[in-house]
C-alpha cells in the first residue's frame, strides 16, 4: 500500500501566519520577568497543569508573536489578556528568548493503541477524502515545527491542552466569529475533525520526539 498523500493546497500556505523580524531578547532578563508566568507554565516553561501549554523549546519568534497578539487583543484569553497588556516590546522579546532556550520535557502518550494509531494516521497523512492536510506538513515529523517562527512545537505538549485548542478552533469556525478566528487555517482544519479524531491527534503528539 502506498504512503498517504500529503495535501497542502496553496490556499493554506497563503494563510500561514507571518512573523515580523524582531530584536533578539535577553534570556537572563526573561528569566527574571517570568515570575508571574510560573503558576501556569511551570518554573522552566514545562507546565504541570494539563490545561496550560508548555512553552519550553518553542520558537522565539513564535512566542513573541503570540504575546503581541494577546497584547493587541487579536488573540484573547481571560488570564493571558491582563498579563500581556502590561508587557513592553522588550519584555516580550526577553520572555520569548528565555522560554525558547529552555529544554522541553518529553511527553507521554497514554491512550489506547487504536486511538494512537488513528492519531498517527491523521498527523502523518491527513484525511485525504475530507481534504484535511497532514499535521506534520506544518508541525514537522517530530512535532518540533517545520518553521519554528511560524508553527508551534507540539511534541511533549499536554493532550488535554491540545484537545481544548482544537475544539476552540472548531467552535470559532462554526460560530463564524471572525473577530475571534485567530488562525483561519486551523479554524478550517479543526472544523473537519470529529471529537474522536481530535482526541486521537491530541494523544498522539505528546509522544513525538
Amino acid at each position: 500500500m502506498s504512503a498517504p498523500r500529503l495535501w497542502l493546497p496553496l490556499a493554506l500556505l497563503l494563510l500561514a501566519p507571518q512573523t515580523p523580524a524582531q530584536t533578539p531578547g535577553d534570556a537572563a532578563q526573561g528569566r527574571e520577568k517570568s515570575a508571574t508566568c510560573v503558576a501556569c507554565h511551570g518554573v522552566d516553561g514545562n507546565s504541570i497543569n494539563p490545561e496550560w501549554p508548555s512553552l519550553a523549546g518553542q520558537g522565539e519568534l513564535y512566542l513573541a508573536s503570540q504575546l503581541r497578539r494577546f497584547r493587541s487583543g487579536e488573540r484573547s484569553n481571560v488570564l493571558m489578556d491582563p498579563q500581556a497588556a502590561a508587557l513592553s516590546d522588550r519584555d516580550i522579546a526577553d520572555l520569548a528568548a528565555y522560554y525558547a532556550a529552555q529544554k522541553p520535557k518529553p511527553g507521554v502518550s497514554t491512550a489506547d493503541e487504536d486511538l494512537l494509531a488513528l492519531g498517527e494516521r491523521i498527523y502523518r497523512g491527513g484525511i485525504v477524502e475530507r481534504r484535511i492536510p497532514a499535521c506534520m506538513a506544518c508541525h514537522g515529523p517530530t512535532g518540533a515545527g517545520n518553521a519554528p517562527a511560524q508553527y508551534p512545537r507540539l511534541a511533549g505538549q499536554h493532550a488535554q491542552y491540545i484537545v481544548l485548542q482544537l475544539k476552540s478552533y472548531r467552535e470559532q469556525f462554526e460560530a463564524h466569529k471572525r473577530h475571534t478566528r485567530t488562525n483561519p487555517m486551523m479554524n478550517s482544519i479543526a472544523a473537519g475533525l470529529t471529537d474522536r479524531e481530535i482526541e486521537a491527534v491530541a494523544h498522539y503528539v505528546p509522544g513525538l520526539y
